[in-house]
């Protein structure tokens, strides 16, 4: 195999050289001679410039080297010119490193700059998230008050209707009451003046006889019952005589579940995340947590008590605080609130107060106490113990716990404790009766006089044990004022003094004393008892005197101990020294 030449090959110029000698080997030799001289001559110069050509590109690329002669001459070193131009050539770097350094910050404050710009443009991004739930939570609030305000209307009514036949029936009770009072009264005066029977004719005459015989017999109910549960220590006219007859509590009874069973329906239209308290403080909660700054500004603390206060009504429409005692720590709506107070949020450690932990008082200020306020003016009855005694333990429970809002001057707190002085001032001076009868009419303990007269002094006596029940609550000299001054010393003390010594002038004193709180004598230091009861350790006193001189050591010495417990001390020891008992001293601790 050979390879084919398409094309001739290259000559090179030698050889086309030989070929042009052999061409004009037939002209002379002088000009063949002076033709190759020439020739020659141009072959020298071609290589000389391609040799100088391949110097000059070598040497560009390769800078020269300065070659020093020996024999060249130098100029003279100078060192301060050497000196000067290196501080030159430091202060020009100097510069330049400092336009660097400037450069450099520059672009440092550019770095700044643009973390601080994206920082500003990624708020600006949650920009429309935080308008979006401003929005959305404005016009929920919205929807929340336009809700209750349209429910308002059937919560107030019903609300009233429950008051209504509440207040009903406590009147029929006192009216009833009264108006026995009042036959009873009536009857016996009757029998004193000499007439064995009433001189009403007619149907007025024979509807007051039903009444007293109405009364006779729930009284009669009333005692066999104590009899059947062994309590002993009960007198006739301690009871409250409250008892319907089966009609009157069928009807309350039916109109009372037609009022709550409307009271369920309220809301029952009503979405569950505007009804209920606590998916209602669920939407409060979120905002303080995401934006407590704008949650303050906007004093959401102090407008939730009046945005609840519809819906804890609702739930409190069946609820009697003088029937029976609730705490009400156990209500849901109480719970959720005071979840709702002490839940913590991400602003607890920036503030030092939270604002939340009022809203609990003020509802109780704003909702509750004015309610029990309302049942004090016209349902509670100041002769029951059982209410008063509900009564006195929900306000303690309220007072005492510190419920109320750290303001100590809460009017509500204020209106509730007026109301309840009030309407036992109302009380005394209107079911407080007790007759004063000859001695020859009362000395048989069986007759009608002597047992109207002691069941008219144990129901004053019981309203005082009543009355005495709010010390703590009511100022100390209104209550002393209404239990001693006006119901001791005015009433019982003059069935008292009228009253031979005796075991039953004891027993009634002994009750009385019962009655007194103990703290009122704990700092009493002089010897003397409290102002308002001198005329009542007088009477003792005097008992003391004429059941000793009877020789009835045992009731003198209880006379004495009675005397003893409410600190009338003087007088004890001035009887003591009077009549020589040395043995009783120890009694007095002398």
């Amino acid at each position: 195999m050979k390879n084919l030449n398409f094309v001739p090959k290259m000559r090179t110029l030698r050889q086309r050289m030989t070929e042009h000698m052999v061409s004009v080997s037939g002209e002379s030799s002088e000009d063949e001679a002076q033709i190759k001289w020439e020739e020659q001559q141009i072959k020298k110069a071609v290589k000389l410039s391609q040799e100088t050509y391949d110097d000059l590109s070598l040497h560009k690329s390769q800078p020269a080297k300065p070659k020093f002669e020996p024999s060249v001459s130098l100029p003279p070193v100078d060192l301060e010119i050497v000196k000067k131009r290196l501080t030159e050539r430091i202060t020009s770097l100097q510069d330049v490193h400092r336009a660097h350094q400037r450069e450099y910050e520059k672009y440092m404050e550019d770095i700044e700059s643009s973390k601080m710009a994206v920082q500003e443009l990624e708020k600006s991004s949650d920009a429309a998230l935080n308008y979006k739930f401003y929005r959305a939570m404005k016009t929920y609030v919205e929807n929340l008050i336009n809700c209750l305000n349209e429910k308002l209307k059937y919560i107030n009514e019903l609300e009233l209707a429950v008051h209504v036949l509440l207040q009903q029936r406590a009147m029929r009770i006192v009216n009833r009451r009264q108006d026995e009072l009042k036959n009873e009264t009536a009857y016996i005066q009757h029998l004193t003046s000499g007439n064995r029977k009433p001189t009403n004719d007619g149907l007025e005459g024979a509807e007051k006889s039903q009444l007293l015989e109405m009364c006779e017999h729930r009284r009669t109910l009333r005692r066999q019952v104590r009899e059947c549960s062994g309590e002993a220590d009960h007198h006739e006219g301690m009871s409250s005589d409250d008892e319907l007859t089966p009609t009157e509590v069928t009807k309350f009874q039916k109109s009372r579940d037609n009022v709550l069973e409307d009271s369920r329906k309220v809301f029952e239209d009503v979405h569950a995340d505007f009804c209920d308290i606590r998916k209602i403080l669920l939407k409060f909660q979120e905002w303080k947590e995401k934006f407590p700054d704008s949650y303050c500004e906007a004093y959401i603390s102090f407008c939730l008590p009046k945005l609840l206060n519809p819906l804890i009504r609702v739930q409190l429409i069946n609820w009697n605080p003088l029937e029976n005692f609730a705490e009400l720590e156990e209500m849901p709506w109480f719970r959720a609130i005071e979840e709702f107070s002490d839940a913590r949020n991400k602003s607890e450690s920036k503030r030092d107060d939270n604002p939340d932990k009022e809203v609990l008082p003020r509802v109780i200020e704003k909702t509750i106490l004015p309610k029990i306020t309302a049942f004090v003016k016209s349902v509670w009855d100041p002769l029951s113990t059982s209410q008063t005694k509900n009564l006195v333990q929900l306000c303690n429970s309220i007072f005492e716990k510190q419920v109320l809002s750290k303001n100590e001057c809460s009017r509500a707190k204020e209106d509730l404790v007026n109301m309840v002085v009030q309407r036992m001032k109302k009380s005394v001076e209107e079911d407080v009766f007790i007759p004063l009868y000859p001695k020859s009419t009362v000395e048989d303990k069986s007759s009608l006089h002597s047992k109207f007269q002691d069941r008219r002094f144990w129901s004053a006596v019981k309203l005082l044990s009543n009355v005495l029940l709010w010390d703590g609550i009511v100022q100390e000299d209104t209550v002393r004022d209404l239990g001693l001054r006006k119901l001791l010393n005015r009433y019982l003390l003059l069935n008292l003094i009228n009253m031979p010594p005796g075991p039953d002038n004891i027993e009634k004193c002994n009750k009385v004393v019962a009655c007194l709180p103990e703290r009122w004598f704990q700092d009493l230091q002089s010897g003397s008892t409290l102002p308002e009861l001198l005329n009542f350790c007088q009477h003792l006193l005097q008992c003391a005197h004429t059941l000793h001189r009877d020789n009835h050591s045992d009731e003198t010495k209880e006379v004495l101990l009675l005397m003893m417990r409410v600190k009338a001390l003087h007088m004890v020891e001035d009887f003591l020294e009077e009549y020589k008992l040395e043995h009783l001293k120890p009694m007095i601790g002398k």
